[in-house]
């Protein structure tokens, strides 16, 4: 059974939510808020296998509630929704901790099929926007000081460097949108290999999971805006989340 927490500040918004997630019998609805203040609390007394999240709510938005509630270490997932195809407040629940974001546009098959990915400790992400979004916003640190930024700056290529030449090519193709299987196929590489590949990538990078490591990889440049998504990548079908294994 998958417990899941609604947070919008609209009540018909929520009302929606909860008809159609208790259609399915293994959601539950545990709870609802209204903004990201009760968000918090609520997360914290019902610890929800994944809280779906509003971006803008008036007082505490949802970014701010999911940088708290991922900080606070509890076993709650976030899963975002976003109302635009590209939109910078996506991109920061991201680097919040979001273990992803939808359209609220979305099909109702594919939100349920989000929540349930998360649950499993996946990554999901909206296929459509989602090259775009991170290449409109890759050059973002948002509340960061300059001082941070330079810091930031020399933290990232020292982690960079860390990277072997066959570390960043599997780098380079998740950052494209590349399934294990993709990447073992174009580099010639057993997907166990790749899933060995990954794993170190990850803990050199300090990345927790595939979207974080996308972000590294925009932001050292080892992939430009400009880079042709292949055939497959995320970001190549207009509809439809994709869900990214968590660490492998």
């Amino acid at each position: 059974m998958t417990t899941v927490l609604i947070v919008d500040d609209h009540a018909l918004q929520r009302f929606g939510f909860r008809m159609l997630l208790e259609q399915h019998p293994d959601l539950t609805v545990v709870g609802e808020a209204a903004h990201g203040a009760e968000a918090i609390r609520m997360t914290a007394e019902l610890r929800p296998d994944v809280v779906l999240m509003d971006v803008r709510m008036p007082g505490m938005d949802g970014i701010e509630a999911t940088r708290r509630i991922v900080e606070s270490g509890g076993r709650s997932h976030v899963l975002v929704l976003t109302t635009l195809d590209i939109d910078e407040h996506a991109y920061d629940a991201l680097r919040a901790g979001a273990r992803g974001f939808l359209l609220k546009e979305a099909l109702p098959d594919e939100l349920i099929a989000g929540i349930r990915a998360v649950a499993a400790g996946d990554v999901v992400i909206a296929l459509g926007p989602t090259r775009e979004l991170i290449d409109v916003f890759s050059d973002r640190l948002p509340g960061r000081t300059p001082g941070q930024n330079r810091q930031l700056a020399f933290l990232t290529q020292r982690r960079h460097e860390s990277l072997t030449q066959r570390e960043r090519e599997v780098l380079t193709a998740i950052a494209s949108g590349w399934s294990n299987l993709e990447i073992g196929e174009r580099l010639s590489l057993a997907e166990s290999t790749v899933k060995t590949h990954v794993s170190h990538i990850l803990g050199k990078i300090g990345a927790r999971d595939r979207v974080q490591a996308v972000i590294f990889a925009y932001d050292t440049g080892l992939v430009r805006p400009a880079r042709p998504a292949p055939p497959h990548a995320v970001g190549a079908d207009r509809r439809g989340p994709a869900a990214l294994p968590a660490a492998g």
